[in-house]
């Protein structure tokens, strides 16, 4: 969920962009413990929020569900004093056959209080966690994650391209530095992952690929080094059907599903969706057309924001999500990048050739005036 706070005075005082999952112990009807899961929804309502000498973020949801934070300044820097959740048993969609439902004599509601590791983040700057943060009491666990908060917003302006202050489960994330493989490897590219997917089992023709995939792969995240996908530490996997085929890495630190689809003439990336300590994901793309028959082909390193926090480099791409014959690329569409460099030789080759005949021409002008002939006596 994404919120903005103003002021009385109509200006942006709290900003903040956050999930939090919801992990709540009861006691059922039937006197055995039961567990309720799930997430603060995205269309939670501010009212109760408010920006004074401290500030407060209150989120509230159907039923009389609340998940507030409180927090504070030095006017040097901020910090995050409590969280407060508050929940209603009488919720049977949330909490069915709870016991503690309420009546005349009894409350339903429910109230837990924490204290968050949220603390000296500078004024002007926001707090950024993408990792996820579980925060534990005795019958509810809340765990914070994709986390930017900035409380004590100055001049209706935040950081949330600027200065931040990360948690320290995202400045202890390890990255996996780029290697090369090979004798006449010079660069930092990253190196090439091959993969043939067999096709499901539905598939009468169990001897031949479905997906062919080639490929170096690099993955930039919001505020952390740049990691490779390494062949030798990367598993691939998939599936295909009739108008939609899917690729899956799994590495040590992140599993990437890359979703194609096509429309019977054409085919291209149209999804991807990233997990590991945090999850981004985009639905819409396009990316990597080409005609169905054809492969995708793109030499030249290229680079994709997929989202906000995530951004895709490969390098020697090659793909054909359909139609493959033999294990084999079908004939390539290659992307413009790699069209401008065919092209190159194309031009130039094309400029002498209208020189030489500028000059053929010139000489036989030249020719023709200094040819005058005999003259009558």
């Amino acid at each position: 969920i994404e919120v903005n706070i103003f002021d009385k005075n109509n200006n942006l005082c709290l900003y903040a962009n956050l999930t939090v999952d919801f992990s709540v112990a009861y006691k059922g009807t039937d006197n055995k413990t039961q567990t309720a899961n799930f997430e603060l929804p995205a269309n939670a309502t501010t009212k109760g929020s408010l920006c004074e000498k401290s500030s407060l973020l209150k989120l509230n949801f159907e039923n009389g569900h609340s998940w507030s934070m409180n927090l504070t300044t030095d006017e040097k820097s901020y910090q995050a004093n409590t969280i407060t959740f508050s929940y209603n048993l009488n919720d049977t969609k949330l909490f069915p056959n709870a016991s503690s439902q309420g009546n005349f004599y009894t409350s339903s509601m429910r109230t837990v209080t924490v204290n968050p590791d949220i603390k000296d983040v500078g004024i002007g700057t926001s707090y950024s966690c993408m990792s996820k943060d579980t925060i534990q009491s005795d019958t509810v666990n809340q765990t914070l994650w994709n986390v930017l908060i900035q409380a004590f917003v100055e001049n209706n302006s935040t950081s949330k391209n600027g200065e931040f202050t990360s948690c320290i489960a995202d400045l202890s994330t390890t990255t996996v530095a780029p290697t090369t493989h090979g004798t006449n490897s010079t660069t930092a590219a990253p190196v090439t992952n091959t993969t043939s997917i067999a096709p499901p089992t539905t598939t009468a023709d169990t001897g031949a690929g479905c997906l062919l995939a080639n490929f170096g792969l690099r993955i930039g995240l919001w505020r952390a080094d740049e990691m490779n996908l390494e062949p030798n530490k990367t598993t691939a996997s998939g599936s295909c059907k009739a108008n939609s085929s899917e690729l899956v890495l799994v590495s040590d630190s992140m599993t990437i599903t890359l979703t194609f689809t096509n429309d019977t003439k054409k085919f291209h990336l149209s999804a991807l969706n990233a997990t590991g300590n945090t999850s981004f994901a985009n639905t819409s793309l396009s990316l990597w057309e080409a005609s169905l028959g054809s492969s995708y082909l793109c030499n030249k390193e290229q680079n994709y924001t997929i989202t906000g926090l995530l951004t895709l480099f490969t390098f020697d791409l090659h793909v054909q999500p359909f139609g493959v014959n033999k294990n084999v690329f079908s004939t390539a569409h290659e992307c413009s990048m790699d069209d401008i460099n065919i092209l190159i030789p194309i031009i130039v080759g094309a400029a002498l050739a209208g020189l030489i005949v500028i000059v053929v021409i010139a000489y036989v002008i030249g020719r023709r005036k200094t040819h005058v002939g005999y003259q009558t006596l």
